[in-house]
């Protein structure tokens, strides 16, 4: 079967037009259009519906998309492996990252290590939402991914490696001068969350329906930036993992953070890879050392100011 049909496939899938997926490709339409053609001969079935909207897979061409994404990933494995010297291992790995988590906070270590230890490496770092990432890890799309743990999910496979507390932030009243404040207290405050699809979030509202309290969301964001200035410019306080809480604190001195008890709250965070698609060996040199770096990151949940 002639690759550049199944990259073809791929292409006009992910674009969702034949129209665009022609431009794109810098293939002709009816050339293209007749590639398609041939795979479905081939097939004996039909791999797309069309219509005035665009195209869609049917249900045996996201079968045959899935497969296209293994044989043309493994494909490009191969090619970076051959080309590459056995001494110098070269390559792209792209990391995905969960927003407000440890993850950002060791992107710049993690860069530092790869560039001294294995310059021939090329990172792409992409922070977003946890759910989104771990599609893009089923896909092939991304190669590992530091996210928290959202339980089992068919494709993927997560390796714990961090739990953490989660803090009161804010720049707010000292809260009596202690360095803790109960739960119920911290929801009634003003508060700027992450909205309800992040993992951080959803522990926040796990608590809530089971403690019976109501929360005081006045705004959602996963922007680390965003929530930053918000806080500084006293819209609201916020509930962060022990991480991305001292990580808002040295973008923002003067914010405090407090630990939540009665009840406290915690999150764990995993690296995420493919359970199916095999790491190339550049990959898997990231993933060994994004590993030992979360790993040996410090909890320091007794450092709270």
């Amino acid at each position: 079967m002639d690759i550049r049909r199944l990259r073809a496939f791929v292409k006009i899938v992910d674009i969702g037009s034949i129209t665009r997926a022609s431009s794109v490709l810098h293939i002709a339409q009816p050339a293209l259009s007749q590639q398609i053609a041939a795979l479905e001969t081939h097939f004996g079935k039909p791999l797309l519906l069309r219509s005035k909207r665009g195209v869609v897979p049917t249900e045996a061409g996201k079968v045959f998309y899935k497969h296209c994404q293994l044989i043309l990933k493994q494909l490009d494995q191969a090619e970076q492996e051959i080309t590459s010297s056995s001494t110098d291992i070269s390559g792209f790995v792209s990391v995905g990252l969960a927003p407000l988590s440890l993850g950002p906070l060791l992107a710049a270590q993690l860069m530092k290590t790869m560039r001294a230890e294995r310059p021939g490496i090329v990172l792409h770092i992409n922070e977003n939402v946890g759910g989104v990432i771990s599609e893009l890890i089923m896909t092939g799309k991304m190669d590992i991914a530091l996210i928290y743990d959202p339980g089992g999910i068919p494709g993927v496979s997560f390796d714990p490696v961090r739990t953490e507390e989660l803090f009161f932030v804010t720049t707010h009243a000292d809260k009596d001068g202690g360095t803790d404040i109960s739960f119920e207290n911290a929801v009634s405050d003003a508060l700027i969350l992450p909205s309800p699809i992040h993992t951080v979030r959803q522990v926040i509202d796990t608590t809530l329906a089971r403690t019976g309290h109501a929360a005081n969301v006045i705004a959602q964001t996963e922007s680390i930036s965003v929530l930053t200035n918000a806080v500084g410019e006293g819209l609201g306080s916020t509930i962060l993992p022990h991480s991305a809480a001292k990580a808002l604190q040295r973008r923002l001195p003067e914010a405090r953070r407090f630990r939540i008890r009665r009840p406290n709250m915690k999150v764990h965070m995993a690296i995420c890879v493919s359970d199916q698609l095999p790491l190339s060996e550049p990959a898997a040199i990231v993933l060994h050392y994004l590993t030992e770096l979360a790993r040996s990151a410090s909890e320091g949940n007794e450092d709270v100011r």
